[in-house]
């Protein structure tokens, strides 16, 4: 089997999650630069077998898509252009900021290390792949 990725895309940032190759486990894998982050994904592909990408589908608490949505989709055109073999899904992404805020609270000791900011894209990059795995329901 290959991995499953998960990406929380923002305007500056962007987390990332991986599954393992049995697509068991979700673990929060990085946060890169939004700038960056089809060329961090180039050159993971070139080191890992990749299934599908899925990408946070921020939405509005009535549903509708926020305008992040449309750069989300200009990403999505030049990955799918580029790796044409992977399959792109979209995950509802409301509310995984506040939940990994959450999750973070909880198991970070450090206040400091609390308030990284990029940590929380990275899990919340993971709820979103979790979610998507059909771990949490």
């Amino acid at each position: 089997m290959a991995r499953v990725l998960a990406i929380d895309y923002g305007s500056k940032r962007t987390g990332i999650a991986a599954t393992d190759f049995l697509q068991i486990i979700a673990s929060p894998l990085d946060t890169v630069a939004t700038s960056d982050l089809l060329d961090y994904l180039d050159k993971y592909l070139q080191t890992e077998e990749v299934e599908c990408l899925v990408v946070g589908l921020p939405t509005h608490k009535d549903g509708s898509t926020t305008e992040l949505d449309n750069h989300i989709r200009g990403f999505i055109k030049k990955f799918s252009k580029k790796h044409p073999a992977v399959k792109i899904e979209r995950q509802d992404e409301r509310y995984t900021s506040k939940m990994a805020e959450e999750v973070i609270r909880k198991t970070v000791k450090k206040k400091k290390d609390r308030k990284d900011k990029g940590l929380i894209d990275q899990i919340s990059a993971c709820i979103i792949l979790q979610e998507y795995m059909g771990f949490l329901d």
